[in-house]
């Protein structure tokens, strides 16, 4: 039987894992596993070897194709404490529509390009983007844009 595994926060961030995810997000939620799901980045080592960088090591990481992600989350151990990171909200619904337990993404950075608007500072949407958003809220998924402030900056 498979397990329900046990995901802490999903985001969403073009930049995939860099500082902040490495070091502030994984310090927060206490994960002890990283799992990147994307194509692209699942094939591309000297990538993985710069995010992997920005890790602290007390926390594995995986890059995985969307597929694999989908086709081997439940078999994660109870023990491992999961973040998953994905580069676009079509991706996030993609590991949805695939039966991944995901019910609150955090949306990080989307860069601003040509046909966007911007709705927050870290933020930049199209139609595509809002119609999957729209997706995700249908399917039950909590949507949330938020930053989080290191403790020098709350003074």
């Amino acid at each position: 039987m498979a397990n329900t595994p046990n995901i802490l926060l999903t985001r969403i961030d073009n930049r995939l894992i860099h500082g902040q995810v490495g070091m502030t997000w994984k310090n927060t939620l206490g994960a002890n596993l990283v799992i990147v799901a994307n194509d692209e980045i699942a094939n591309n080592e000297v990538q993985q070897n710069l995010m992997d960088m920005a890790l602290p090591e007390s926390a594995e990481s995986r890059y995985f194709t969307l597929d694999k992600t989908i086709r081997i989350i439940h078999k994660a151990a109870p023990r491992q404490k999961i973040f998953i990171v994905v580069r676009t909200p079509q991706d996030a619904l993609a590991l949805v529509e695939g039966g991944v337990p995901i019910d609150k993404i955090n949306v990080g950075n989307l860069h601003y390009e040509e046909g966007k608007k911007q709705i927050s500072k870290t933020v930049s949407v199209n139609d595509n983007d809002i119609e999957t958003f729209n997706k995700l809220h249908e399917k039950g998924v909590e949507l949330d844009v938020s930053i989080v402030v290191k403790s020098q900056d709350k003074k």
